[in-house]
């Protein structure tokens, strides 16, 4: 006779099926936790310069602020990354979160005491360092479970889909983030949007370090204890080969962009009288880079990772010499409507390769390296920018986009030399 299936028969119960899609492995919550979760450290660089130029009545010491925690974020940052891959996304976050709030809230005391310039100066170091990762995070949580989760079959488009979509909602952060900041500075106090980020850092950060995504193992870690991540990495000598250094140049000439575009578009405006405009117009480059980003997993694949980059950034540097020679805002809002078509296919792309290059049990570290390297380039671009404009004009200074568009697709001439062209495959096999 048959028997009923039963524990001592474990081959007669069906396997458990597979998730087909991301969502379905990440959980609906990890989505929209993972994005407000963003929101603080877009809020940073712009909310401490408006806090201490408020504060201190110093244009100069917030612009050195500013650049200041950009330099905390890109030293410590890949450090973070790496006690994540060794130790867990889960007690970094924590840790980091909670030092954040704290250096948040101490720089909106620090600001209006009596204490010296070095001490603001130190707190928006320790706010820099202390930013939890939470774009580069995902970003590798996400590839774990596309290549631990998903069947085969589907990972190629998933992953081109998953790095559109984390671009998408990182563009998007950056750019509601300094409205946050200004409605929370104007209707409140210039404090307020410190104190916001780290009511918003203790709420979603947390939720994010607790998601059960955060367990995620890498792809070949599946036998790592459970709750860690696998101490199995590929030397760190692995993390400075010429494949991720030349990608980690270009995050560094987007974050350059970033910043030159943004200082020199307030200061073009502000000379006609429009300065507080500038954040609108600014606002449709990351309309269109948004869109784009998210269109991305929708491109053939034979539209190979080296060649979009290439066509990205010349588009950017061909909006950026539109840019430069524009004398009215018809001319300002074509180049930046441009410049989005660019921007938002060159971020993913820049990721979908570090996700590529990533060394085993270092995809953490690689993704804030990136991070890291964007924020110190918009961080360090905003105030050179600033000074070139306030000594030399606001022409001289919508050069240096330009300049910064180039440094891009230099580094994507570059990264298609040592692909072998334009035609290596997108993504390396498990």
């Amino acid at each position: 006779m048959t028997l009923p299936p039963t524990a001592a028969h474990p081959e007669a119960t069906a396997p458990p099926t597979r998730p087909t899609t991301l969502r379905a492995a990440a959980g609906s919550s990890y989505f929209p936790v993972a994005f407000l979760a963003r929101f603080p450290f877009a809020m940073m660089v712009v909310g401490t310069l408006t806090l201490v130029v408020a504060a201190r009545d110093s244009i100069a010491l917030g612009g050195l602020n500013s650049a200041v925690v950009g330099l905390g974020a890109a030293l410590v940052g890949p450090l973070l990354g790496a006690a994540a891959d060794r130790y867990g996304q889960r007690p970094v976050l924590l840790i980091s979160g909670i030092v954040n709030a704290l250096a948040l809230l101490a720089l909106a005391w620090i600001a209006f005491s009596p204490l010296p310039d070095a001490a603001v100066l130190a707190a928006g170091f320790a706010i820099g360092a202390s930013a939890p990762q939470i774009g580069p995070f995902s970003r590798s949580r996400l590839v774990a479970l596309i290549l631990t989760r998903l069947p085969a079959e589907r990972r190629a488009r998933a992953m081109n889909g998953t790095m559109g979509y984390e671009s998408a909602v990182d563009e998007t952060a950056f750019v509601f983030g300094p409205v946050v900041v200004g409605l929370l500075a104007t209707t409140l106090s210039p404090a307020a949007p410190m104190i916001g980020a780290a009511v918003l850092i203790l709420v979603f950060v947390t939720a994010f370090a607790l998601h059960p995504t955060a367990r995620t193992q890498p792809a070949d870690d599946t036998q790592a204890p459970v709750g860690r991540a696998s101490v199995d990495q590929a030397p760190a000598r692995e993390l400075f080969t010429p494949a991720i250094l030349v990608v980690v140049a270009g995050a560094l000439g987007v974050g350059l962009f970033f910043g030159t575009v943004l200082t020199s578009l307030t200061a073009f405006l502000g000379d006609l009288g429009r300065g507080e405009s500038a954040g609108l117009l600014y606002g449709v480059m990351g309309v269109g880079s948004t869109v784009l980003a998210l269109s991305v997993g929708l491109w053939p694949e034979r539209f190979r990772l080296p060649a979009r980059w290439l066509v990205s950034s010349a588009l950017m540097l061909g909006a950026m010499l539109l840019f430069a020679s524009a004398d009215g805002t018809t001319g300002v809002v074509a180049a930046m409507a441009l410049a989005g078509i660019g921007i938002g296919p060159t971020v993913v792309t820049l990721y979908s390769l570090a996700a590529q290059h990533s060394p085993h049990g270092r995809s953490a570290t690689v993704m804030t390296m990136l991070g890291s390297a964007t924020i110190v380039g918009q961080s360090g671009a905003s105030a050179l920018t600033g000074a070139v404009a306030e000594s030399a004009g606001s022409p001289s200074a919508m050069l240096l986009p330009a300049a910064a568009a180039a440094l891009v697709l230099l580094a994507g001439v570059v990264n298609a030399l040592l692909s072998g062209g334009t035609g290596a495959p997108q993504h390396r096999g498990r």
